[in-house]
């Protein structure tokens, strides 16, 4: 599954029927159409799950425990994989809900945010996808507002790789858990991938509390990946369960 998620490469990850439709956040390549674009990719346009979603509001309180256990730091190859910049991360961090454990194996970015609240996007979203041995995912989302900057993520925009797929390089010691508000309590439904082929196989969990990065940081993401995001999707009959912290 690491491999496989690696290899696909992108956020939520591009796999690989993806790699060979090329797609964008603009125009005829945007999100509005593609499910038109591959008969793989169908699900963009007719799943019932689809995300992100709007959030602010919950349906209820989850009872599902979660546990994340990251190691104080970790390394990991920095890609400029054309539509955002990813982290494929080594192995050593893992996510436990409700006693299912999924191991993590990359980041990546969003602007603005791909999840709203009460209609609004932050100016950036961070994506930890971690995977299961049986291909299930389970994301966190983090919002991103501009503030006091955020030293883990300096040390990934220094590497500054070039726009290319696969091309980039090594970030070490990344404190990845500067990246979790202190305030872990959060939102969790059921949704998809929010990039083709948009397969809803993830279990979302969205921090209700942001972290902060400089507006310089901020700033040099939106430069070379403006609008990167999706949308929010339709609810439909999905519940949005709220979990402590």
């Amino acid at each position: 599954m690491r491999k496989f998620l690696l290899a696909a490469g992108l956020s939520l990850s591009i796999l690989p029927s993806a790699l060979a439709q090329h797609w964008g956040y603009d125009g005829h390549e945007g999100p509005q159409h593609w499910g038109e674009m591959s008969e793989g990719w169908a699900t963009c346009a007719a799943g019932q799950q689809q995300s992100p979603i709007d959030l602010g509001t919950s349906s209820g309180l989850g009872l599902q425990s979660m546990a994340i256990d990251w190691p104080e730091t970790l390394s990991g190859t920095v890609i400029d994989n054309g539509h955002t910049i990813q982290v494929n991360v080594e192995p050593g961090g893992s996510l436990t809900i409700a006693g299912h454990d999924y191991a993590l194996v990359q980041f990546h970015f969003h602007a603005a945010s791909e999840h709203t609240v009460n209609g609004r996007h932050a100016p950036m979203e961070v994506h930890f996808v971690h995977a299961d041995e049986n291909g299930g995912l389970a994301v966190i989302g983090v919002l991103v507002e501009a503030g006091a900057p955020l030293s883990s993520l300096g040390s990934v925009w220094a590497v500054n790789p070039q726009p290319e797929i696969n091309s980039g390089g090594i970030a070490a010691s990344v404190r990845l858990n500067e990246f979790l508000p202190a305030d872990r309590s959060a939102w969790r439904y059921a949704g998809s991938l929010t990039t083709p082929p948009c397969s809803e196989t993830v279990t979302w969990t969205v921090f209700r509390h942001p972290v902060t990065a400089s507006a310089a940081q901020i700033a040099w993401f939106e430069d070379r990946h403006p609008h990167s995001y999706r949308p929010a999707m339709p609810l439909h009959r999905r519940l949005v369960l709220q979990i402590g912290g």
